[in-house]
């Protein structure tokens, strides 16, 4: 064996996923593909090329490109929910949302999986109630954060709104400035509507 394909070996070997880590790596490849892609590059060879797997893989843990589909979703919703940590530590108001530019900037794909998904859930009225369960995960992530502070339930859609508008806004621009400012708006808006 030559040294160079030793070292094409280690990489392929390096790529593909650890015993018991192939769903998840078959779940953040599909949303990599979308995002780069769109979802219209979603096959199972696409998958499994991102994952370093065989195809046969991917058939074998989602059973069709539907199921692949909402599990990945699923999956996104759960880990932006876990990571973006709305409710501070500190319980400050001041320190809402601290975390989200750079939620956003770790991980962009997540994002522009999801906005794939909600543009295409206008084509295909199935996925609309995959977009459904996601929507309603992110405002009630916002409304548990924002209950710490008494904030209303009417004010906490409009918090939503405005979270949704700035995480689009830096998933697509790539700056987190905007992201950044737009949050220290929010809380200050937050404090003027819980002074009241």
């Amino acid at each position: 064996m030559t040294a160079a394909t030793q070292a094409e070996d280690t990489d392929d070997a390096e790529a593909r996923p650890g015993y018991g880590e192939g769903r998840e790596a078959l779940l953040r490849a599909a949303v990599k593909v979308v995002a780069c892609g769109g979802l219209r590059k979603l096959t199972y060879r696409a998958v499994a090329a991102e994952a370093g797997v065989t195809h046969g893989l991917v058939a074998h843990h989602f059973g069709s490109r539907d199921t692949l589909l909402e599990q990945a979703l699923g999956w996104c919703v759960r880990r932006s929910i876990e990571t973006s940590s709305l409710v501070p530590a500190s319980g400050r108001l001041e320190d809402f949302a601290a975390t989200l530019a750079d939620v956003i900037a770790t991980d962009p794909d997540l994002q522009a999986f999801q906005y794939e998904l909600k543009l295409e859930s206008r084509r295909r009225p199935e996925l609309r109630r995959h977009l459904d369960t996601l929507y309603d995960a992110y405002r009630a992530a916002v409304r548990e954060a924002l209950a710490c502070f008494a904030v209303s339930e009417d004010m906490a859609e409009i918090v939503f709104a405005a979270l949704e508008g700035l995480v689009f806004h830096q998933t697509t621009s790539g700056d987190p400035r905007p992201t950044e400012q737009g949050i220290e708006a929010l809380r200050r808006l937050l404090a003027a509507h819980r002074a009241q």
